[in-house]
């Protein structure tokens, strides 16, 4: 694979990690009602996200309320919440320094060294966008796995397991990972150094015959 096709391969999976993130960060799927168990105790279905908490009834209709307040929200979801923010405020400036650093567009092009630094850069805003987006989803995580097999007389099937959005969070920052370590092998290699002293030495060559 090319050097461009490489860089535009890295940023397409990085922008779909960054998109799939956003999604993961708004949907109110973080942890769901367990089924799990004998009988189903009750006809609503409870989601709770990081921002709202909606319950589902049996008939199809859907009620959700935003989280009251901030300061009375456990750790684990305050820590998730700016794991999750900062996960896409590095992503967002990731996209746009790695536009500017790709070679299939024309800004910079007249210093190809450093425009592959630019890229480079941008692939590492990738990477650390999903390392917090796979922080955030990971910690939530272990807090419901926690609180699932704890010792505790509320039933099996009136407590909380995954939610699709720990998946999708999951997967986006699987591709933030991989489209920015694929961004990040934009960076010059000396062969190129080494052709770039070979142009700069061939007009001294030809005065010396001449």
């Amino acid at each position: 694979m090319g050097g461009g096709a490489r860089e535009l391969a890295g940023y397409l999976a990085a922008l779909a990690g960054w998109m799939a993130a956003l999604a993961a960060a708004v949907l109110p799927h973080w942890r769901q009602s367990s089924y799990a168990g004998d009988a189903i105790i009750t006809a609503v279905g409870l989601h709770e996200g990081l921002w709202m908490s909606c319950a589902a009834q049996s008939t199809g209709q859907v009620q959700c309320r935003l989280h009251d307040s901030l300061l009375s929200l456990e750790v684990h979801i305050q820590t998730s919440r700016a794991l999750m923010v900062i996960s896409l405020l590095l992503g967002f400036f990731g996209i746009i320094v790695s536009v500017v650093g790709m070679k299939c567009t024309k800004v910079g092009e007249e210093d190809p060294v450093t425009k592959s630094r630019i890229a480079v850069a941008g692939g590492v805003l990738f990477v650390l966008s999903g390392l917090c987006t796979l922080a955030a989803v990971s910690l939530y995580a272990t807090q419901v796995t926690y609180e699932f097999f704890r010792e505790s007389t509320i039933p099996v099937n009136a407590r909380y397991e995954f939610g699709s959005a720990l998946f999708v969070g999951w997967g986006a920052a699987s591709l933030s990972l991989l489209g920015g370590s694929l961004l990040c092998c934009s960076w010059p290699a000396k062969e190129r150094r080494g052709q770039h002293y070979q142009r700069q030495a061939q007009p001294s060559t030809a005065r010396e015959y001449v």
